[in-house]
């Protein structure tokens, strides 16, 4: 089959059935899913389907859609886990200041930041403040603005202006996609705003980010490639895409 066929083909079963995932069009195609992934983002291109979370869903859903807090805490959760354990060794010296952004891997990191290493941590998200309410090697900030109900994370013109006052020493960023010709994205544009604020008041800018996401391309994008300093991802990343984030420049760490 011809790529064009199979394209066209895999738009016509997203239609059908509503979404489907990477995996799933892999082995129904007898294709990988470094194939699938560019079919994915060929297609998206030609407005036939909208690329989501680990897979594809028809052109006419939500360009906006996201996944909820609780979802996103059940996705890849084992790959997640890998991927928290293995940021620690990205964490800065004690007494060292970070920012760390929402999400379902940033709050894995946030359950195993060791309480015998001191560090000032800010973050805008209220489920992870209360995970390290506790840690009484933490000196916490919870940074002010507009809690989304779906994110649990506060967002706004507040939480972009108190993030723009701080300097900080590394920044731990989670992303709904990650490509070559998109950068780090997000469907969300106040989301994307905050994200973007941690970006620029770093010094290092750490990315956590599954290999699910590789080769996504959301709504908002709030960073390039050129400007994180390092990607923590798991083992199933393929050797081309690993290859192409170390091109630009990253560090690439795979769990």
């Amino acid at each position: 089959m011809y790529a064009e066929e199979r394209q066209q083909a895999i738009g016509r079963q997203v239609a059908a059935q509503g979404r489907m995932s990477v995996a799933e069009i892999a082995e129904r195609f007898d294709v990988t899913t470094e194939t699938v992934r560019r079919d994915l983002t060929a297609l998206e291109r030609l407005g036939l389907l909208r690329r989501v979370h680990g897979g594809a869903v028809p052109a006419s859903a939500l360009s906006t859609l996201e996944p909820g807090l609780l979802e996103r805490d059940a996705a890849n959760t084992e790959a997640k886990s890998r991927i928290a354990r293995a940021a620690l060794d990205q964490l800065p010296p004690p007494g060292a200041s970070v920012l760390l952004d929402a999400g379902s891997t940033t709050g894995l990191l946030a359950d195993v930041l060791p309480g015998s290493h001191r560090l000032v941590v800010f973050t805008h998200s209220v489920s992870i403040a209360a995970r390290l309410a506790g840690n009484a090697g933490i000196e916490l900030h919870l940074l002010p603005g507009r809690v989304r109900p779906h994110t649990h994370a506060a967002v706004g013109a507040a939480t972009v202006a108190a993030v723009g006052t701080l300097r900080v020493d590394l920044a731990f960023v989670g992303a709904n996609g990650l490509s070559a010709g998109h950068g780090l994205s997000t469907p969300d544009s106040e989301e994307a705003a905050t994200k973007r604020s941690f970006v620029l008041a770093a010094e290092r800018v750490v990315a956590l980010v599954d290999s699910s996401k590789v080769g996504v391309e959301s709504a908002v994008r709030f960073a390039g490639l050129d400007e994180v300093d390092a990607l923590v991802t798991d083992d199933a990343i393929s050797a081309s895409d690993r290859s192409t984030f170390v091109r630009a420049g990253m560090e690439v760490v795979s769990a």
